[in-house]
């Protein structure tokens, strides 16, 4: 998927349609939170396979083996319902490749519909439960309402985190720390 320019920006545009038509139709329904559950129980399939990933991204496939696939995939998964619809529509349409910027748009207006603020995280290494939940409540008390936190895994920080809240960035690693005294020995020098 390009990042920026126009095929990003159509990609986005297609991306937020589909996923307000998602959000209205699980509003209807009363299903809001069992598609977020089923859209997140499908992404983290996405991040852990491959072979998914290069389905939903590669035009080489027909809409036929897409929607064949995905639907196997799907059952396997034990995803069903409005969620399961949603992919398989998707995927007949030839969207698949703006999947993930579908399910992050629908992820954005159901916290936008629950007053929660998104952060995203950076560590260096996974933390442990307790340490996301110490994390989410340090950033509760920074937001003032409920904050969904998506942690990132990267080793290239040595230690410390980032943290990207709406508009707001604090780099609290260490690798910007060391980085920032590399910097500053050079002009001593």
């Amino acid at each position: 998927m390009a990042e920026g320019g126009s095929q990003g920006t159509l990609v986005s545009g297609v991306a937020q349609r589909y996923a307000t038509a998602l959000f209205e139709l699980a509003e209807e329904t009363g299903a809001i939170d069992t598609v977020a559950a089923a859209l997140d129980a499908f992404n983290g399939l996405l991040s852990e396979s491959a072979d998914l990933a290069r389905l939903i991204e590669s035009p080489a496939f027909t809409a036929e083996e897409q929607v064949a696939a995905i639907k196997a995939v799907l059952e396997k998964a034990g995803i069903t319902g409005i969620a399961a619809n949603f992919i398989g529509l998707v995927a007949s349409k030839r969207r698949l490749f703006a999947l993930p910027g579908m399910i992050a748009g629908y992820k954005r207006l159901v916290a936008e519909a629950k007053g929660i603020v998104s952060a995203e995280v950076t560590v260096a290494e996974q933390p442990t439960a307790k340490r996301v939940d110490e994390i989410r409540a340090a950033l509760k008390g920074v937001a003032g309402k409920d904050v969904d936190v998506s942690i990132k895994v990267d080793p290239a920080l040595i230690g410390g985190l980032v943290v990207k809240m709406g508009s707001r960035m604090v780099d609290a690693s260490l690798k910007t720390k060391l980085n920032s005294i590399r910097l500053a020995m050079k002009e001593v020098g």
